[in-house]
């Protein structure tokens, strides 16, 4: 029994229930009223009759009859919803999910539709799991179905989730309302009381009551629409497929849309503000290429008649898979050929690829709990790159996978990491697996996959999981089945394409001649965190390896090294080329130590071809001297990707200890003879790094000699640099990188050149559209005066283009006048010139200033509750927050500083990852600093004399 103070009784009779006269279209009728003086029900001795967060599985949701009426005058909202229910035990209450909602009335009915009693139902609040619970005086019998009935009401929601109000202003300066919601994982239960967990699909018929103004969009097309009183119109909408609560969406707004159709007919619209109309049309066209690609690819048909895209002004995350009506921030739909970069375009095309294949992986099939969401967000994520390379080639967007897994591999090389199926129990928790371990290690162990069974057998895998789980939930398992091509007993005896699981495990892959059990080798990849090191060590003709835990907080020489390490082992597709021959080989490492045969005659190898494989390898005894000299005399001997593998292994490495830093240093010397942007981007950005950390320092000299190092070494490629939008997403790419960080480092030629540029911005009064490659470091140069900053924050309050407003933001916050800076923050937490949902990136933003680097922190520390309030605890916006503005942080007294602050909000801070994350990315600094910053001084000297 849960204690009393938890429970809160809420008891309405019924006639109090006088404020929804419209109800009169619903199929349910009111239960008779009692005659005076009859008490209601007895609640006495009635308490909370259910003590676990997550529901009881005897009572199955099938199909909710949902009627809302938002109210965008007052800001609030009424509704009612008859829930189709199955019930499988007999019991006398039906518990399900409800947050921040007055229930105004709750009744449950027959399959008739007679109430079962003729009395008020209590309705019992559990407001610290999110529940309800309703009770029947009449039991309801086990294999039968019933009717629950609710009506209820709240006021729209501040914040970003559940059903909640946004505003934009128009051109004339008008303030518009429309009211939208997000509910991924848990937050369906504050727009109507529901069975809120993936598990309990259903079908959702949803009516809308909108004023004629408006529009009102949900998951499936408007099917009728029919006056109602007041003057208001009530819109139905189809029967949507089972699908999961957190799929649900309803958007009430006053937006225009431009409209294609699929090859196979699927209607496709994209919506936006009126006047960010022309905006939409890159949208459409990416949308309506990547469904027919994905029907194609997946060979399932889109299930609905039509996809709606739309752009929402106040947006936490990204996007929005809700199916049939996927919801975006508007820099992750709208595209501004003036104002927008091919970087932004880019990330509209991925987004659009993300959301898209989510209606397959997803929303066609749904992991049973959220501790395997990575079967949604890996994949969503790793279809990016599958779907923008066969749609659009020219955005050379396989440049960009190392980069998704070089990221996981920072957040997987410290303790703090999680495995990829991990519990969660609690929405704080769930919220925050909606982390990198989910989409890019999720991504990048799908891809290591995909190399490993190849490309055809891969997508057969996957087209067969999602056919067999299609309106299911599905575990970790399902999809090593589906991949194997395994079967239960009863498929294998019904004839279904399978094998039985024996003999699967005996004929389904060779993997270099070695049987395989892919089972046992993903749940090394699934079921434990870290990433593993291979030690690689040259013994003649053989190539000895060790495989340990990657850490990059720990030394080998630390006393706790051998605990930390205790009992990690991974199954490793190994991959490895030489010299002596244009084959790529395979091995199957299932040890801690391991040896294969290369033969005498190859004078290098290279191990993680193409960095296929999700590991780290350490060339051992020599071997990182073997790999300098081949890219010194011959580094088109490797691939771009083995190139950038190097470097990235090599620094990763300085930072855990098992290299030293000249050593990378040194390896990153042939980077003149480099041409490719890939490469020259991820040497250019480890020096970059070292910049940003020293300049945050009191190190003025070293500063500035990194500073001039760099600008000397990469005097070239700044200087073939072109002021211009021309050349491929390669060179665009490259030249936006090179020209902010040389105008950064106070490069003459380059402060000249952006502010000419900035100057005919400023005569032409705002109206001139510079090149946009090159926009954002014209404006960071021209924000370094009060008038050209005066300038730009007038710009920004004015521009239609949230592009372009966000590369003016980046501008603003490179000031180096902090009292201008404590101003940007002020306006981000007050939230009218810059949006609530731009704040954390505003923080960000200053922090990486190293003006703005204390200010930021201290603002943080400040406004802690008000920035929880807004952005809900685990939600990514606090973790993006706290790890963030401590990443700089590199000396033992700001370790101290960052621990006793979080030891300040210990109730919050214990249950958070982000704070554990955060403390170790600064001793990870901490220790770099101890162990490099004199080698660094003295590597710097000696190059520049």
């Amino acid at each position: 029994m849960v204690s009393a103070r938890l429970l809160v009784l809420s008891l309405f009779s019924v006639s109090l229930v006088g404020s929804q006269p419209t109800e009169s279209s619903q199929q349910v009728s009111s239960p008779p009223a009692h005659p005076a003086g009859e008490p209601s029900l007895s609640i006495d001795n009635l308490s909370f009759p259910w003590s676990r967060l997550r529901l009881p599985k005897y009572i199955i949701p099938l199909h909710y009859h949902l009627l809302l009426h938002p109210n965008l005058t007052s800001l609030s909202f009424t509704g009612s919803v008859q829930i189709q229910i199955d019930v499988q035990n007999n019991t006398n209450w039906v518990v399900l999910h409800s947050k921040g909602l007055q229930i105004s009335k709750a009744t449950i009915l027959d399959q008739n539709l007679a109430h079962l009693s003729d009395q008020v139902l209590p309705v019992l609040h559990n407001p610290s799991h999110e529940q309800i619970g309703i009770f029947s005086p009449r039991v309801l019998s086990s294999g039968q179905k019933y009717f629950l009935y609710i009506e209820f009401g709240a006021e729209l929601a501040e914040g970003f989730y559940g059903f909640y109000k946004s505003t934009y202003r128009t051109s004339t300066g008008e303030t518009r309302t429309l009211a939208s919601t997000h509910f991924e994982p848990t937050s369906a239960r504050m727009a109507f009381p529901c069975f809120d967990e993936p598990s309990f699909k259903a079908n959702f018929s949803v009516r809308i009551r909108r004023p004629p103004e408006y529009i009102s969009l949900s998951n499936m097309p408007v099917i009728k629409t029919a006056e109602v009183s007041g003057g208001l119109l009530e819109d139905q909408f189809a029967p949507s497929v089972q699908m999961s609560t957190y799929l649900v969406a309803f958007v009430i707004c006053d937006f225009k849309s431009v409209t294609g159709t699929t090859s196979s007919g699927v209607q496709v619209s994209i919506y936006a503000a009126p006047e960010k109309w022309q905006q939409t049309h890159y949208a459409l066209e990416v949308a309506v290429k990547m469904l027919d690609f994905y029907e194609e690819f997946f060979n399932i048909r889109y299930p609905l008649p039509k996809q709606d895209l739309i752009a929402i002004p106040d947006f936490q995350s990204g996007a929005m898979e809700n199916w049939g009506l996927t919801t975006y921030r508007e820099t992750s739909l709208l595209y501004d050929p003036l104002t927008s970069s091919v970087s932004d375009k880019l990330w509209v095309t991925m987004v659009i690829g993300h959301e898209l294949a989510h209606q397959w992986f997803g929303n066609l099939v749904t992991m049973e709990w959220w501790n395997d969401i990575w079967l949604n967000e890996g994949f969503a994520r790793y279809m990016e790159y599958i779907s923008v390379e066969a749609t659009y080639p020219d955005l050379k967007v396989e440049e960009y996978l190392l980069h998704t897994c070089f990221a996981a591999v920072g957040h997987d090389s410290l303790n703090s990491s999680r495995p990829i199926s991990s519990p969660a129990e609690n929405p704080t928790q769930i919220k925050e697996m909606f982390d990198t371990v989910s989409y890019d290690k999720g991504a990048c162990v799908l891809h290591m996959l995909r190399h490993f069974l190849t490309d055809e057998v891969f997508q057969r895998g996957i087209v067969r999981y999602l056919r067999k789980y299609s309106y299911k939930n599905a575990h970790n398992q399902d999809l090593w089945d589906s991949l194997a091509n395994t079967c239960s007993e009863e498929d294998f005896i019904s004839g279904k394409h399978c094998y039985s699981s024996s003999q699967a495990s005996k004929n389904a892959y060779l993997f270099a001649g070695e049987h395989l059990n892919l089972t046992a080798m993903m749940n090394t990849w699934t079921l434990q965190k870290g990433i593993p090191l291979v030690t690689v060590t040259r013994k003649g003709a053989r190539l000895l390896l060790r495989q340990d835990r990657f850490l990059r907080t720990v030394l080998p020489s630390d006393p706790q090294w051998s605990t930390l390490q205790k009992g990690f082992l991974w199954h490793i597709p190994l991959t490895y080329k030489t010299d002596s021959s244009s084959t790529i080989h395979r091995h199957l490492m299932t040890s801690p130590t391991d040896s294969i045969h290369i033969g005498e005659e190859a004078s290098w190898v290279k191990v993680n071809s193409d960095m296929t494989g999700y590991y780290m390898v350490h060339y051992e005894d020599g071997g990182w001297d073997v790999m300098t000299k081949l890219l010194r005399e011959n580094h088109t001997a490797l691939s771009y990707k083995d190139r950038t593998h190097l470097i990235h292994n090599a620094f990763q490495l300085v930072t855990a200890g098992h290299l030293p830093l000249n050593k990378a240093l040194d390896l990153i010397g042939y980077l003149l003879l480099e041409t490719h942007t890939v490469p020259l981007l991820q040497g250019l950005g480890y020096l970059e790094a070292f910049y940003h950390l020293v300049e945050k320092r009191d190190e003025s000299v070293l500063t500035h000699n990194l500073g001039a190092y760099i600008l000397q070494f990469f005097r070239a490629v700044i200087d073939q640099q072109t002021w211009s939008d021309s050349g491929t997403v390669s060179e665009r790419r490259l030249r936006t990188e090179v020209l902010s960080l040389a105008c950064h480092l106070d490069d003459p030629p380059c402060v000249k050149r952006a502010r000419q540029h900035f100057s005919d911005w400023l005569q032409s009064n705002g109206t001139l559209n510079l090149p946009t490659d090159v926009a954002e470091t014209v404006y960071s140069v021209g924000a370094q005066d009060d008038h050209g900053w005066a300038s730009l924050l007038h710009t920004y309050k004015i521009s239609l283009s949230e592009a372009h407003k966000h590369k003016i933001l980046y501008a603003l916050t490179s000031s180096k006048d902090t009292s201008k800076l404590e101003g940007l923050l002020e306006l981000g937490l007050e939230g009218k010139v810059i949006r609530s949902q731009d704040l954390s990136t505003l923080i960000l933003m200053v922090a990486r200033n190293p003006k703005g680097h204390y200010l930021a922190w201290n603002f943080v520390k400040k406004n802690w509750d008000t920035l929880v309030q807004k952005f809900q605890l685990g939600s990514f916006c606090i973790r993006n927050i706290i790890i963030g503005t401590t990443s700089q942080f590199s000396s033992p007294e700001e370790l101290t500083e960052v621990q006793s602050f979080f030891e300040s909000i210990k109730e919050q801070a214990s249950q958070l990852r982000a704070t554990q994350i955060a403390l170790d990315n600064v001793l990870k600094n901490v220790r770099w600093v101890q162990r490099n910053l004199e080698t660094l001084r003295k590597w710097l000297s000696e190059q520049m004399q």
